[in-house]
């Protein structure tokens, strides 16, 4: 039971430091390092001359999603709705690799390698969280 509190924890976790996009960046002190979670320094849209408002627009929708996605998939490993396991968990990495990718930065990498593995795990090696009863 432990575990499945710190894998749902995790799993809450991971979805909500994606709200970092959408909140305002702290103070950059003297030789501090660059906010990671910016979405006006992205290439993809300085590229494509995308508006700052329908950057923010797609920001916050992708954000939701991901919240939404893991919040559902850590209800989902506690056995709380065990069918919503695969959907759940899929909306919320697909809309954080959306996310991570379309405003990345260097450090944010380690979602991308969260996001696939979990992917590749339930997808490819049909794993499931113990509490969901699936496996």
């Amino acid at each position: 039971m432990l575990m499945g509190l710190l894998f749902a924890g995790f799993l809450l976790a991971h979805g909500l430091i994606h709200v970092a996009f959408i909140s305002p960046a702290p103070p950059v002190t003297a030789g501090g390092p660059a906010w990671p979670f910016a979405t006006d320094q992205s290439w993809p849209v300085r590229a494509l001359d995308i508006r700052p408002e329908t950057v923010r627009i797609l920001a916050k929708a992708l954000v939701a999603l991901t919240v939404a996605g893991f919040a559902l998939a850590a209800v989902a490993a506690l056995g709380g709705a065990p069918g919503l396991w695969p959907p759940a968990l899929a909306i919320g990495s697909i809309a954080s690799v959306g996310i991570l990718i379309t405003f990345f930065h260097p450090w944010l990498s380690l979602g991308v390698a969260i996001d696939a593995t979990l992917l590749w795990a339930t997808f490819i090696a049909g794993w499931v969280p113990a509490s969901t009863g699936l496996g």
